[in-house]
């Protein structure tokens, strides 16, 4: 009987969505990190993307693991909707660093359409609350979108990538339809 309680307590906190700590209306913690945009090497300064618009911040456990393929590709295939609203894509990895220069030209993944930095020590994921509690040394799957003004306007955590452009680009849209 123990066991299957272990088990059933295991599987739901597995399943269960995590909840980013930061909350709308905070303020977003500035960084800079190194990382790559079609294989060659950016430097990336959240505080110089916030002064041409909104940046949509994602936080991926590691390049070239499934659910992160499927994320990146989806951000991808939706960039020309964000560039539209005129916000900035940046993904952001502690997992699997030897592989991002190859991650972001891939076209399964980043396509070079947007820029995927470093977090080698984890300082970024949690600053943003963003670290993965089931793989130490990994970023969580959440997902910002913070306004020009350096506040938090949606702050979305869950393993399943399937909606995190929908609900960034929603986040985005709504910010611009208030800039009318």
């Amino acid at each position: 009987m123990k066991h299957w309680l272990i088990a059933g307590a295991a599987a739901a906190l597995i399943s269960a969505p995590a909840f980013a700590a930061l909350p709308v209306g905070a303020k977003a913690p500035q960084f800079k990190a190194d990382g790559y945009q079609a294989g060659k090497p950016i430097k990336f300064d959240l505080d110089a993307a916030l002064k041409k618009g909104p940046v949509v911040l994602y936080f991926f456990p590691a390049a070239h693991t499934s659910g992160c393929n499927v994320e990146a590709h989806l951000f991808a295939d939706a960039i020309d909707k964000f560039k539209a609203d005129g916000a900035t894509v940046i993904g952001v990895t502690a997992g699997n660093l030897d592989q991002l220069a190859a991650f972001s030209t891939e076209t399964e993944h980043c396509s070079g359409k947007f820029p995927v930095a470093a977090d080698p020590t984890l300082a970024i994921a949690k600053s943003y609350d963003a670290t993965l509690a089931l793989r130490p040394g990994w970023s969580d799957r959440t997902s910002y979108v913070i306004a020009p003004d350096g506040k938090i306007l949606l702050a979305y955590s869950e393993l399943k990538p399937d909606e995190h452009v929908t609900k960034t680009l929603g986040a985005v849209d709504a910010w611009k339809a208030g800039q009318k």
